[in-house]
This record gives C-alpha cells, structure tokens and sequence, in this order.
C-alpha cells in the first residue's frame, strides 16, 4: 500500500515520512489553504529528505497496457528509492507558476485540486495528479466517463465539499471510490484517519491512501498519528491482499 501523507509544513514531520519509509509527501501551494507554504518554506522542507539515488527520477512508461496501469507501475519503480517523492498540490493557479515552483523546489509531481481542465495536465513539465470529487448523486460509472485518458498520470479521489479544495476531513463516497479503483489505480483522499483507513482499504481497495487533517491535532501534523496511520494502512492492505497492487 502506497501512502501519502499531505500538507507537511514542519521538517520535523517529513523525516518522520522518510523513517516510515512514506512513499509520498505533499506540499501545498494552493494560496487558500491553511497548510500554504511558500517556496522558502519548501526548500527547508525539501532540506529536511536524503539525497536520491538518482539525481532527477524520470516517469518511464514501459509495455503496451492500459494508460493508468502502465503510469502507477512507473510511479512504483520511482519510489523503491526508498525517499518519498514529493508532490506539488495547486489548485486554478497559472501553469507557468505551477512548472516555476516545480523547477525551484524540485518538486516530483504535481497535484491539480482545483477546476483545472485535463488537457492543463499535458502543460506541466512534472507528472501531473488529477484530483476527482465524488459528487453526490453521481455514480461510478458516470464519473468515469469524465476522465481522459493520457493526461493525468494518476487519478486522486476526495470527497465532494461546496466551495472546498481538499483538506476538510470530509470522506469521499467509498462506494464510488470502489467502482473506479475496480478499473482503475487510484489515490484514496478524504477523511481518512488511522481509525479508518482499513475500513476504506477493504472498502475500495485504492492503489494509495492520502491523508491531511486526519493526522493532525489541534491543527498541526502529529508524528505519532502519523505513525499510527502508517501502520493500521500497511496492516489493512496485507489483511485484504492489496499491499502489491
């Protein structure tokens, strides 16, 4: 089970990722949020990693198969490196900022959480993370119409909140979570705490779980939930075979 662990504002907080051995950390740069953090705050975060085997990972796409597939598989052979990568998360900001912060703080990827069309996605120059929202009332299917192939590299689901990014604590409908995991490789978001995320890893089986608010007291990352997060989603994905795939 890949894990992710967002809104990191604290080096403190991101070597604790690296001694879990945390496939991925998020940085937000999404002016709204409270988890803000500006470039220099960044650097002094990025600071905080080991350095990479090597000097800048690449995506390389191997095989003929399916779109998604083939980008997860390719996500997977980057973070055996044994240091999270690190992800940008922006949300209806200009590209050309986007690909400047990528560039300044070295960024893995990028996370759009805004209304960004898919077609923004092929103007990054890191791989992109598109954010989809289960809308009330719409099923998986539905939901799966909207998304476009060979754009995104990864599909990231949260939950739907009216005039919200990201970051509410606020879970995603699991049911249909579950009916785009079944098809697709997807990144889980939404609610998620250490109290719940083997219900929502044997729920919808997702190809990684991210997590925010649900590692944070009064306000501020917890390195012990952290630690606790880790280990109940690591324990759930043995439990119900998905700690592969």
């Amino acid at each position: 089970m890949r894990i992710k662990i967002c809104g990191l504002t604290d080096p403190s907080h991101v070597e604790a990722t690296v001694a879990l051995g945390v496939e991925f950390i998020g940085l937000v740069f999404a002016e709204r949020s409270r988890r803000h953090v500006s470039v220099e705050q960044a650097k002094r975060l990025m600071a905080a990693l080991p350095p990479r085997e090597a000097p800048e990972p690449t995506l390389e796409l191997q095989g003929s198969g399916l779109w998604f597939q083939r980008c997860a598989d390719a996500l997977d052979a980057l973070v055996v490196q044994r240091r999270p990568l690190v992800v940008g998360i922006f949300a209806d900001q200009p590209v050309a900022l986007m690909n400047s912060i990528a560039e300044m703080v070295g960024l893995d990827l990028i996370q759009l959480s805004g209304n960004e069309r898919w077609e923004t996605c092929l103007q990054l120059r890191r791989p992109a993370i598109k954010t989809v929202r289960t809308e009330p009332g719409v099923a998986s299917a539905a939901l799966r119409q909207r998304i476009e192939t060979g754009m995104a590299h990864l599909l990231h689901i949260d939950a739907y909140v009216e005039g919200e990014l990201g970051g509410t604590g606020r879970p995603a409908a699991w049911d249909v979570a579950a009916g785009l995991a079944a098809e697709l490789p997807v990144m889980l978001a939404g609610g998620l705490a250490p109290a719940n995320v083997g219900k929502a890893i044997a729920a919808v089986r997702p190809w990684a779980v991210d997590v925010s608010s649900g590692v944070e007291r009064d306000g501020a990352k917890d390195v012990r939930l952290i630690e606790e997060f880790v280990r109940a989603a690591r324990a759930a994905a043995v439990g119900t075979g998905t700690h592969g795939g």
